[in-house]
């Protein structure tokens, strides 16, 4: 099976959550990792079985695209992919930011090349993977630059190093460009991690969205993929039985996916 995660910002928002009892009813509930947990909680998670899979290397408003920020962005990096390689963390997610100047996609991937190189090196040195994270810029962030698989898939494409690879968003992607199940075949060998929510509205993975997440879970499944599939959506109801209902739902696609082969 697929080895599935959920994200810490998307299942614990209600404040009154207690930490502990969603780590255990995560695991209970068939995850094997989590995402973007704070760094005080990775000791809980870990002693309940659960890996540490992301975190997020810097602010998404501010990325890589700017080269005025080359500097500073690779010294806060570097600082989370050591924070990752000393806690046990598997990888350290970073972003384009939003357009700056003219908007140009060509200089921005040239820039985000440039800017990434030393960080990627320094991520391998450590044992830990980069993910470039596409995200959509019609409904949560106006302005990004990197909101098409082209430009992430340019990006890692010309670095041509295998630490740093795609974190794909179905949810973002089915909002700027569909075609999920093509584009994930065509650049499945640039993609280091999936993360689920259903469109729109980004809450359950369920009929009342547009994906055929299941169909998803198939195509990944007979194509080999290898990596985490990371589910971040907003439960519409209680997180644990959304997040076990979104587990067996993949489960199930996978295994009539490898049946299908």
């Amino acid at each position: 099976m697929i080895r599935q995660s959920f994200a810490w910002w998307s299942f614990a928002m209600d404040p009154a959550t207690d930490p502990r009892a969603l780590l255990a009813g995560a695991a209970g509930a068939g995850a094997q990792g989590v995402e973007m947990l704070p760094d005080d909680l990775w000791p809980v998670a870990q002693d309940l079985g659960l890996s540490v899979v992301t975190l997020s290397g810097h602010a998404l408003e501010t990325g890589f695209n700017d080269p005025t920020r080359h500097a500073a962005l690779r010294d806060e990096v570097r600082r989370r992919i050591d924070d990752a390689a000393a806690g046990g963390c598997e990888a350290v997610i970073v972003f384009s930011g939003s357009r700056i100047g003219d908007g140009a996609d060509a200089p921005a991937i040239a820039a985000c090349v440039e800017g990434l190189g030393p960080v990627v090196e320094h991520a391998k040195a450590a044992g830990v993977r980069l993910l470039l994270e596409l995200l959509n810029s019609k409904v949560d962030h106006p302005g990004h630059q990197c909101d098409r698989t082209a430009f992430g898939a340019a990006v890692v494409r010309q670095l041509d190093d295998p630490g740093l690879r795609l974190l794909y968003d179905g949810y973002h992607m089915q909002l700027m460009e569909g075609d999920l199940s093509r584009t994930i075949t065509d650049h499945l060998d640039l993609i280091g991690h999936v993360h689920t929510a259903g469109a729109p509205g980004r809450h359950d993975l369920d009929d009342r969205q547009e994906i055929n997440w299941r169909a998803i879970a198939g195509l990944l499944a007979r194509k080999g993929y290898g990596q985490w599939v990371g589910h971040e959506f907003v439960p519409r109801g209680e997180p644990v039985a959304a997040l076990r209902e979104a587990i067996v739902l993949f489960n199930g696609g996978a295994a009539r996916g490898v049946q299908n082969v």
